[in-house]
Parts: C-alpha cells; sequence; structure tokens
C-alpha cells in the first residue's frame, strides 16, 4: 500500500513515527532503490536493539511503502491495542505453538496484499557481544518459499546508541546518527522448486543473514565475523561458519 492511499489510522502511527524520529535521529538511508514499488515483499533485518523498529519503519515509509511488522498475537486480542494495529495492518503471529504454520499462511497472505512484510529472522535481538546478526530462524525462508516474493536484505545500526540491550539502558538523545541499507534481492535461485525441508530452509535462512551481515559490515567498517549461534545465556553463543549453497548464493551476489 502506497502512503497516498492511506486511511486515518495509518498517518496517525506515520505521523508519530516519523516526527519522533526525526528529534531523536539523524539518519543516513542508502538502498531504497531495490524496495519494490509495484508488488509485496520481504524485508529482512538485523536486531540489534528494541528501538531499531522505527528508524526501520521511518526508513520504508518515507520510501514510498508501507511497512507491515509482526506482532505477539496476544497483542492483537488486547482492547484498543488489537483492533488499532489490525486497522494499521500489521501481522499477528503465533510463536511456539501448534499455531505456527497458520503464522506462516497469515505472512504469506500479508505479502501477497502488497507492502513491505518486515521481518526480524532471528526472532529476538543479537546476543552477539558487538551486536553483529546471529543466524536465523527459518520463518522468512518458508515465507519467501510459499511465496516467491523479493526478499530485501537490509542492515541497521545505531538504534542501540537509543536503547542497547547489552545494559538495557534508554538514552533519549536528540539527532542520535542511525544508519539503515538496503541491498539488492537475496538470489534464492539455488532452492527454486525445492521442497521447504529443514535443511532447504536453514540454507535459504542463512543466505539471508550473510546477506544482511555483509551489509552491516559496510555500514560499520572492517571484517564481519562469522554469524553467531544463539544461545538462551544471556549475550553467550558461538560462531560458525556458512553453508557451501547459503557461501555460493553470496558469491554470486558479491560478483553482481
Amino acid at each position: 500500500m502506497a502512503p497516498h492511499r492511506l486511511g486515518f489510522l495509518h498517518r496517525l502511527a506515520a505521523c508519530i513515527v516519523v516526527n519522533g524520529m526525526r528529534v531523536l535521529t539523524r539518519p543516513t538511508w542508502r538502498g531504497a532503490e531495490h524496495m519494490p514499488k509495484d508488488q509485496g515483499f520481504i524485508l529482512v533485518v538485523n536486531h540489534s536493539s528494541h528501538f531499531d523498529p522505527f528508524p526501520v519503519a521511518d526508513y520504508v515509509y518515507r520510501n514510498g511503502v508501507w511497512p507491515r511488522f509482526l506482532g505477539k498475537a496476544s497483542l492483537f486480542r488486547l482492547p484498543v491495542v488489537g483492533p488499532w494495529l489490525t486497522r494499521v495492518q500489521q501481522v499477528p503471529v503465533e510463536r511456539g505453538s501448534a499455531e505456527a504454520a497458520l503464522s506462516v499462511e497469515t505472512l504469506a497472505a500479508a505479502v501477497r496484499e502488497g507492502g513491505a512484510v518486515v521481518i526480524y529472522p532471528e526472532g529476538t535481538t543479537t546476543r552477539h557481544p558487538e551486536l553483529w546478526p546471529m543466524h536465523g530462524k527459518t520463518g522468512a525462508a518458508r515465507v519467501a518459499l510459499l511465496t516467491g516474493a523479493p526478499v530485501i536484505p537490509v542492515a541497521q545500526w545505531g538504534a542501540h546508541e537509543v536503547f542497547d540491550p547489552r545494559d538495557n539502558r534508554l538514552r533519549l538523545r536528540p539527532r542520535t546518527p542511525v544508519t539503515v541499507v538496503a541491498g539488492p534481492p537475496v538470489d534464492l535461485s539455488w532452492w527454486a522448486g525445492a521442497e521447504p525441508t529443514r535443511e532447504v530452509l536453514d540454507q535459504v535462512t542463512e543466505a539471508m543473514m550473510l546477506r544482511i551481515r555483509d551489509l552491516l559490515a559496510e555500514i560499520r567498517g572492517g571484517a564481519a565475523p562469522p554469524l553467531w549461534q544463539y544461545s538462551a545465556a544471556p549475550r553467550r553463543g558461538r560462531a560458525e561458519t556458512a553453508s557451501e549453497p547459503a557461501q555460493r548464493a553470496g558469491e554470486r551476489e558479491g560478483k553482481t
């Protein structure tokens, strides 16, 4: 949905976010030309802060696309909040339950309706001690294979200066520098027509996360570390190397 076709509640939400970001952040944006304007698509983003959905939403909206974020289904059952989230086309998802497959269908339907469905494949803020991306969960890969929609990798950096998950401190200062960069669609041709087995889903997810990580390395400068393996223990984990298909997909994109 293009911004000029939005209803009152959409515009109210956009006004709050856009004006809030104008006060709190000094944005640097690149790569918006990679976001399709004529079809639904999937944005996969690194998650370094609980604050980062706001600058990402600002970036997507002000580049002419309505962002549709995932939210816990329980939020959509709350009075006032639930109907409002539904009206502004956010997407309820069930997590850790037998209804997870229904959530994939819900996401696929949202992609087909148009706009940008924003997915954080990591599923939580990164546990990497320097906030590099972790291995992702397979939900975005399932939706991508089901719909065939373009998958646009996005890296963001700077939101942790407002809220850093490593110390849970909120620092509301004006004009905090935040960078958001989108890259070309992830090349998923290696898996075209493949059955969504666990191995295939893991490989597709890894290809997405490697593209996000490499974009983040361009923002931060220097070499990117291997993807971090999530551990339930706070800020612990280990690095793992990429699988061969994901590495080859990344190599093909690096040559384009």
